[in-house]
């Protein structure tokens, strides 16, 4: 059976109101490779607000039966790209989501872990990223707010066993939303087109990941 990738990002939230996953994830549905024919991808854009994560999700994997997630967020004070390799079982009491929102616990789930982690596939996608010459590092924290906690309840359904098999949360950094001229270097800031360079050489290793890995 042909493999499943769901592709999400996030829409707008305060202080970002302009979000760039969302083209991302167009961008990335509508590719054609040969790589990707036996490849079925379902894309998705959350509301940036914890029950829309709660309600959407557990939809989302109930009526797709993913074999893989690829998940993008904004991190507006990075330049560069941060593919997680962990979430933490923590959460922000200080910002509101964009339903405003506030939390009170400290933590996702009560007496659970610390943290969990992605799994080693992370590697295979930061190497993916890197060898497009984009700026792309690991990173051990998701931080506090919504990404971090797509990434808790993902890691969460990974370990189902109608869940899907593979996840990846990559945060991104923000991008002008269309061609820039600029008299500093291309290298001071990140392009879509770069962004989307390494997102393809990420969904194509997800892609083989999945083939690798057949279905429970």
């Amino acid at each position: 059976m042909p493999g499943r990738i769901l592709i999400t990002g996030f829409g707008a939230f305060p202080g970002a109101p302009y979000n760039p996953t969302g083209k991302l994830v167009a961008r990335l549905l509508n590719l054609r490779r040969p790589a990707l024919d036996d490849i079925e991808r379902v894309g998705h854009i959350f509301p940036v607000t914890y029950a829309a994560v709660d309600r959407e999700l557990p939809d989302l994997i109930a009526k797709h039966a993913p074999d893989g997630l690829l998940m993008f967020g904004l991190a507006t004070r990075t330049p560069f790209i941060r593919i997680e390799t962990r979430a933490r079982n923590t959460i922000t009491q200080i910002w509101p989501d964009a339903a405003n929102t506030h939390v009170r616990s400290r933590t996702i789930v009560s007496n659970a872990d610390s943290t969990r982690r992605f799994g080693p596939h992370t590697l295979k996608l930061l190497r993916a990223a890197q060898s497009t010459g984009v700026d792309t590092r690991a990173s051990l924290s998701a931080g506090y707010y919504l990404c971090n906690y797509l990434s808790w309840r993902v890691i969460e359904a990974t370990q189902t066993p109608s869940g899907p098999r593979l996840a990846a949360f990559i945060h991104v950094p923000l991008v002008a939303r269309g061609p820039v001229q600029r008299r500093k270097p291309a290298r001071d800031r990140m392009t879509f087109e770069q962004l989307a360079d390494a997102g393809e050489a990420m969904l194509l290793e997800m892609a083989h990941q999945v083939r690798q890995r057949p279905r429970r």
